[in-house]
């Protein structure tokens, strides 16, 4: 990276089993919008990116020389923090679309938090920070 240019930070990648299905279950369950044109490859999506108020997430179908989904391996060890505008509001259309509530809403010293799963086997942590 250049000298004086800021790094634009981690980004996560998901594999999944099928990435079609779960680009359209992020859409509709997170309001995750995609940012980059996917790329497919051997007839699956090799590549795309979309975003969660503001946070960029990657993602690729399961490839098993390249990558293995939550499916295969069993589970994920990982999990994703979003902060969001309003996690009540976003957990009922998560829970709506589809998602699995793993905790439910609760208030910590750090804020409005829930964690859920995604039928795809990815774990997710929705928190709305307190307001100063």
């Amino acid at each position: 990276m250049p000298a004086g240019q800021k790094s634009s930070g981690a980004v996560p990648m998901l594999a999944v089993h099928d990435g079609a299905k779960a680009l359209e279950f992020y859409s509709k369950a997170f309001g995750a919008v995609e940012t980059v044109q996917r790329i497919s490859w051997e007839g699956k999506v090799g590549h795309a990116e979309f975003e969660i108020e503001g946070a960029r997430i990657m993602l690729a179908d399961e490839f098993p020389a390249y990558n293995k989904s939550p499916k295969t391996l069993g589970g994920t060890p990982v999990f994703l923090h979003i902060d969001v505008k309003d996690v009540d509001s976003f957990v009922a259309r998560a829970v709506n679309a589809g998602a699995k509530v793993l905790q439910p809403i609760k208030n910590e010293p750090y804020g409005r938090v829930c964690k859920l799963e995604d039928p795809f086997g990815h774990t997710w942590f929705f928190n709305t920070p307190p307001r100063p």
